[in-house]
């Protein structure tokens, strides 16, 4: 029986979170990506058509182009989901989509084979987001607006987690191959086969508990233009509730530097440090084991001062991580030490900020059924924050020549996510 607030209901929603961030960890951030540059690197690939002499910069634009496809189909989706009552139907499909592609990957065996590796690391990214943004969309329905900021840190801390446990056994798999009887690539391959596994049999916890459609909805055969109605309705009552408004972009400030600096990090420790893979491994675990922590120290803060002031705080720590990368220098004595240090730093405030907004924004939607679609602008609003941030990253480390000046400016949009987020007036259950 469905009921708002319940304890076994919140577990299993913040489940699914210890399902899909294994994708996020080993695919994203960790393992997918060395295997790509040892399998490309110094190597000419062909892709549709043409050769690609940096298979890197092929690989940051099938990632950009998923994030731009999330960006345009999650809105209408959300507004169909919305006025079917479908939200759970999509999740699935979108967590099949990326669990089936990412185990898909393992058949990405050779230069001769990149195109599978492009084509489903497009369609695991998009299965990733899509499903996150249905997810999402359930916290108001699951959790009662004081039981938010815990549910929300309760799915990132899940996530965390299950993450590393899958990491460490992955690494294991690829530094001692011989134990196995295979090869290191084979390693790698069979963990991404492990990812796709792991992401879509934990989900079924999730979706036992999840509700179908509480509103009881009886949509007729038009969905498609509905949904697309429902989409326009919603838009514009984000742009009447001011609070709601300003809150949005603020999270797309801040969003500019948080992603950002979560995609780049691992090249700015590679590349302008100078630092080699096992530190780069060594930072990625210390930063997921921290975020733990940080996820449930914040969501504990903000019961006490609130949303906002918690918030204002992390952006406060995240410009400190700006300045920090920008005084570091790969000629310095003990550089890998700082790194970690910063690392740390990072990690402390990683979960926590992306726990806090989910929250946060979750408290200040008015009454309504659309959950989905309102979820939808919040996450459109991070994938064209993304586009920016990397697009300003990479332009300034072209002008200067120096990944430093690039972080500095990130700096910057942290201050003006700050400054908006102090023009906010308290609400019913945000302050």
């Amino acid at each position: 029986m469905y009921k708002i607030g319940d304890k076994k209901l919140i577990n299993a929603w913040a489940f699914y979170d210890w399902a899909n961030s294994v994708y996020s960890l080993v695919i994203s951030t960790a393992v997918f990506p060395l295997y790509y540059s040892a399998v490309t690197k110094g190597k000419t690939v062909r892709f549709l058509g043409m050769d690609w002499e940096h298979p890197d910069s092929l690989y940051s634009y099938a990632l950009s182009f998923s994030f731009l496809v999330v960006a345009l189909i999650s809105p209408i989706l959300s507004g169909i989901a919305d006025y079917t009552g479908s939200k759970k139907k999509f999740m699935k499909f979108f967590c099949w989509l990326g669990g089936l592609s990412v185990a898909a990957l393992y058949f990405f065996d050779g230069v001769d084979t990149v195109w599978i590796g492009i084509w489903f690391t497009i369609l695991a990214s998009i299965g990733f987001w899509a499903s996150w943004v249905f997810y999402n969309a359930y916290l108001p329905e699951i959790a009662l607006p004081e039981q938010q900021d815990r549910a929300s840190a309760k799915g990132f801390i899940y996530g965390y987690i299950g993450s590393v446990i899958l990491l460490l056994i992955n690494l294991g798999m690829i530094m001692f191959p011989d134990t196995l009887g295979i090869t290191t690539g084979m390693a790698s391959r069979l963990s991404f086969v492990m990812v796709g596994i792991w992401w879509i049999g934990f989900a079924q916890i999730t979706f036992r508990k999840l509700p179908d459609d509480i509103y009881n909805k009886q949509p007729d055969n038009d969905y498609i233009w509905k949904g697309y109605k429902e989409l326009q309705i919603v838009f514009k009552e984000v742009l009447n509730y001011t609070t709601l408004k300003r809150f949005l972009l603020a999270f797309f400030f801040l969003s500019i530097g948080v992603q950002t600096i979560i995609l780049m990090a691992a090249i700015f420790g590679s590349s302008e440090l100078g630092l080699p893979s096992v530190n780069m491994i060594i930072t990625i675990l210390l930063v997921q084991i921290v975020a733990i922590f940080g996820a449930f120290f914040f969501s504990r803060f903000s019961d006490r001062y609130g949303n906002f002031t918690a918030l204002k705080v992390t952006i406060g720590i995240w410009m400190l991580v700006c300045f920090a990368a920008f005084m570091l220098d790969k000629n310095q004595e003990n550089v890998a030490l700082y790194f970690y240090g910063l690392g740390g730093l990072l990690g402390l405030v990683q979960g926590a900020i992306q726990s806090l907004t989910r929250s946060t924004y979750s408290k200040l939607l008015p009454e309504t059924e659309d959950h989905a679609t309102y979820f939808s602008f919040y996450d459109v609003t991070e994938k064209i924050a993304i586009v920016l941030g990397t697009a300003v990253y990479g332009a300034l480390y072209a002008i200067t020549n120096s990944m430093q000046w690039s972080v500095l400016c990130l700096a910057v949009f942290f201050l003006i996510s700050f400054i908006i987020l102090s023009t906010l007036k308290k609400t019913k259950y945000v302050e």
